[in-house]
């Protein structure tokens, strides 16, 4: 896996090590739904388990989307107007996954509203287990077929103006010029 660019304290003006830190909170927050299902298991939805859920809940609504719009719209985009065949078909289907992730991710996410509410629910570990697996490859394809062309692929002001976009996206200053 990719680490190179990754930087925990990454900012909007290395768009591509924020984008790989976001995947290292993606692992995070998926280790954590991993966790919750076998903490629900045996205490139901305590608060401890209610915690848990607000948290993935909060991750995946607000963080993740706008992680796969940032490499839809930006990354992706860019790095497809240079790419020869066999990386223009990897990132076609990457961003393929990326709606499968967000309906399954639907169907997680009705069960973890009630969980977050303190409500009876049964947390499917198959369901999770899938969700995990998809993700965590999905994220992994992305670092080693993908992100290391937009160091060589793309230019400084590209790199700059894609920063800007996704800072804007969120309503945030990019810290740059």
């Amino acid at each position: 896996m990719l680490n190179r660019f990754s930087d925990r304290h990454a900012g909007f003006d290395d768009p591509v090590s924020l984008l790989l830190a976001c995947h290292e909170r993606v692992r995070h927050y998926l280790s954590l739904l991993q966790k919750l299902t076998t903490h629900h298991a045996s205490h139901g939805s305590d608060e401890q388990a209610q915690d848990a859920a607000r948290a993935v809940l909060r991750y995946f609504d607000v963080a993740a989307p706008l992680h796969h719009q940032d490499e839809d719209d930006h990354l992706f985009a860019l790095l497809k107007t240079r790419a020869d065949a066999t990386l223009s078909a990897e990132i076609n289907a990457l961003a393929a996954e990326h709606p499968h992730l967000h309906a399954q991710w639907a169907q997680l996410r009705v069960t973890l509203m009630a969980i977050g509410q303190g409500e009876s629910a049964i947390l499917n570990e198959a369901e999770v287990d899938g969700f995990v697996a998809l993700y965590t490859q999905h994220a992994a394809r992305e670092e080693n077929a993908v992100y290391p062309y937009a160091q060589t692929l793309l230019s400084d002001a590209e790199r700059e103006d894609m920063g800007r976009q996704m800072a804007a996206r969120r309503g945030v200053s990019a810290g740059t010029p």
